[in-house]
């Protein structure tokens, strides 16, 4: 068994009050994100930053606001949790959508590497954390929550998801 620790999208515009699609739960949750990954660094066990990444006229910028802008602050990995790129063992993969697969190169680092369990943080829930949970599921990958490692935008969202996940996708909420 190998494992990956995925923290989805703890950018500044998500995790920073001035982040233009700011999440308050995010400041909750960056303690809890840093632990894990202090024990997944400790163990030497694999990292990968799933970042939202932007062109300036992104067409999902009809739906929400300019957020994670390619070359923007707002795009860079929050300072509390950021990678240390001359490690072996941590990779960022930048993403243009919900879906930390579509057209990224997640799935092809994931096979080089061996990876069979991914263990979830970040943000939201609901939607990019979800589209990472249902993807991997389909991939035969095992899927493990960290409930209090993950934000959302309401607690209705939570235990709508929660119970999809587990249920649906089989993911183990830890």
């Amino acid at each position: 068994m190998k494992k990956a620790l995925l923290i989805i999208d703890m950018l500044n515009d998500f995790s920073r009050k001035e982040g233009s699609l700011f999440v308050p739960e995010n400041e909750k949750i960056i303690p809890v994100i840093s632990e894990w990954l202090e024990k997944f660094r400790k163990n030497n066990d694999y990292i990968i930053y799933i970042c939202d990444n932007h062109s300036p006229d992104d067409v999902e910028f009809k739906k929400w606001p300019a957020h994670a802008v390619s070359g923007s602050w707002g795009a860079e990995i929050v300072e509390d949790l950021k990678p240390k790129l001359d490690s072996e063992s941590e990779f960022i993969v930048k993403k243009t959508t919900y879906s930390s697969f579509y057209k990224t190169e997640l799935e092809e680092l994931l096979k080089r590497l061996g990876i069979t369990d991914l263990y979830l943080t970040g943000c939201v829930l609901n939607i990019c954390v979800y589209f990472c949970a249902m993807e991997a599921t389909l991939r035969g990958l095992r899927v493990y929550v960290i409930k209090d490692g993950v934000s959302a935008l309401n607690e209705e969202d939570k235990a709508y998801i929660y119970k999809d996940m587990k249920y649906v996708l089989g993911a183990e909420l830890i």
